[in-house]
C-alpha cells in the first residue's frame, strides 16, 4: 500500500534520480517469474535505500530478507570499496536470480548470500554493521532487533521496511493476525529503545529509519 496520493508519488519519482538500467530489468524480471512481487522496493524506495547507504558510507551491511536482491543492489551502492554486503534469505529458489544481477555489477565479490533461518546466521556473521535493513518476515521483527543491536557499529543505522503494513498497525488487531500484532509491538519498542533514535518515513509502506546511539 502507497499512503501518497497517486499524483503525487508520480511527482516524487520523476524528481528523483533514475532507476539504474539493471534494476530496471530485475524489476521487470521480478514481476514476470517471481511470486509476490510487491515486495520488491521498487525505483523510488530505491533510491532512498542507496541514499541512505552513500550517506552513511558502510564498511558493513547486513540485509534480512533478500527477495530478488534489488534492495541489496541499492545498499551496495553505498559500500567502501573494500566493504561487504550479507544478504540473508530463506528461499532457495531465489539464490540463481539474485547471483545472476549480482554477478553484472562492480560489488559482485563484495555481495555475500546467505540462505536459511536468519536469527541462526546472523550470529555466525561478524560484525560490527555499519547498516542493516531488515525486511523479512513480520513477525521476526524485534527478535531480529535483539539479534543485530549489539553488533552494531555507534552511529550505526537500522532500517525497517513495511512497518506501516498497509495501515493496520493504526487499528485494533485481528487477535490471530499475528503479523500486524508483532510490528505494533515493534514500532513501540524501535520508539521507545533507549540504544536508538528512530523516525518512522511514510514511504510505500512504511520505512523505519533508526540510529544507534
Amino acid at each position: 500500500m502507497d499512503f501518497l496520493p497517486d499524483i503525487i508519488d508520480s511527482y516524487a519519482s520523476s524528481h528523483s534520480q533514475k532507476e539504474p538500467k539493471l534494476l530496471r530489468e530485475l524489476n521487470k524480471e521480478t514481476w514476470q517469474k517471481a511470486l509476490a512481487p510487491r515486495m520488491l522496493s521498487g525505483h523510488f524506495q530505491g533510491r532512498i535505500l542507496s541514499m541512505i547507504s552513500k550517506l552513511v558510507a558502510p564498511k558493513k551491511i547486513l540485509e534480512i530478507g533478500t527477495y530478488t536482491g534489488y534492495s541489496a543492489l541499492c545498499l551496495a551502492e553505498g559500500l567502501q570499496k573494500e566493504g561487504k554486503l550479507h544478504t540473508i534469505d530463506h528461499n532457495e529458489e531465489l539464490y540463481g536470480l539474485q547471483r545472476k544481477y549480482f554477478d553484472r555489477t562492480a560489488w559482485k565479490d563484495q555481495i555475500v548470500q546467505h540462505t536459511g533461518e536468519a536469527l541462526e546466521l546472523i550470529g555466525q556473521i561478524k560484525g560490527p554493521f555499519d547498516l542493516v535493513f531488515i525486511d523479512a518476515d513480520k513477525a521476526n521483527y524485534a527478535n531480529y532487533f535483539q539479534a543485530v543491536i549489539d553488533k552494531m557499529s555507534s552511529g550505526g543505522v537500522i532500517l525497517s521496511d513495511n512497518v506501516l503494513w498497509s495501515g493496520k498497525v493504526t487499528e485494533t488487531p485481528d487477535p490471530k493476525d499475528e503479523d500486524t500484532i508483532a510490528l505494533i509491538a515493534y514500532n513501540k519498542l524501535m520508539n521507545e529503545d533507549p540504544r536508538i533514535e528512530t523516525v518512522m518515513l511514510p514511504i510505500r509502506d512504511g520505512l523505519t529509519l533508526s540510529r544507534v546511539k
